[in-house]
């Protein structure tokens, strides 16, 4: 039953569907119902983790002949997070499937990404196992395409707005606000440009081909200026 459901989902059929469910089984599963922690999914995520790195690498070569090192592992970064790949997971229902204990269930495990993305890696592992690397890419592929396909078009604003939002608790500083003070061009080539407001200052500004790109420059610029502030 669990393993058709996961067909469904990742359109792989396991062969070994034990290693499955060890890669659904989180800690605090493993802890109330088997006794012992340690037969969670951790050591599968510790793999799945290694052969999403590969596979997803091996495709941002493969598109971008033309980008340099830097860009490539910037994107990988964007694809392959905790945020992006806990949502695209969710996206396709794995965190249904997952197995937590008592207290993880009631704290709302089953849509903390930090868990789902976890898992998600673990599947990965497990699919690798099971069926190799072709078999893995393809997992990899129908759940992060869309992610992948985003990130190219520099559409996945979420790093340096998380960052951003992240630097700003650490630091005390609490609203947040996005504008779009300017957009021109023609509607197949338009240009926006955005500016990010912070306890109501602005911080930073940038420009993008889509709003959300537009916002995520705003970010980083927003992340640099006040970076460089706390340094001096």
């Amino acid at each position: 039953m669990l393993c058709d459901e996961i067909e469904k989902i990742t359109g792989y059929r396991f062969k070994d569907e034990a290693l499955l469910r060890t890669a659904l089984t989180h800690s605090s599963y493993a802890n109330d119902f088997l006794g012992d922690p340690t037969k969670g999914n951790e050591r599968l995520e510790f793999l799945g983790d290694a052969v999403l790195d590969a596979v997803t690498a091996y495709e941002l070569y493969k598109r971008f002949p033309d980008k340099d090192e830097g860009i490539l592992t910037k994107l990988r970064a964007e694809i392959v997070n905790e945020t992006a790949l806990g949502n695209a997971a969710c996206a396709i229902g794995l965190n249904d499937h997952l197995l937590l204990g008592r207290g993880e269930e009631q704290k709302g495990g089953r849509t903390r990404l930090s868990i789902v993305s976890d898992a998600a890696e673990a599947v990965i592992a497990a699919v690798f196992l099971d069926g190799g690397v072709r078999a893995a890419a393809k997992v990899i592929y129908r759940m992060l395409g869309p992610t992948i396909d985003a990130a190219a078009l520099g559409e996945l604003p979420s790093d340096y707005k998380t960052d951003l939002q992240i630097f700003c608790q650490k630091h005390g500083k609490s609203d947040i606000k996005y504008i779009i003070t300017d957009e021109h061009g023609p509607d197949h080539a338009k240009v926006f440009t955005a500016a990010v407001i912070i306890d109501g200052e602005r911080m930073g500004a940038g420009t993008g081909h889509s709003k959300k790109q537009a916002q995520a420059a705003a970010a980083k610029n927003a992340l640099t200026v006040l970076e460089e502030s706390i340094v001096l």
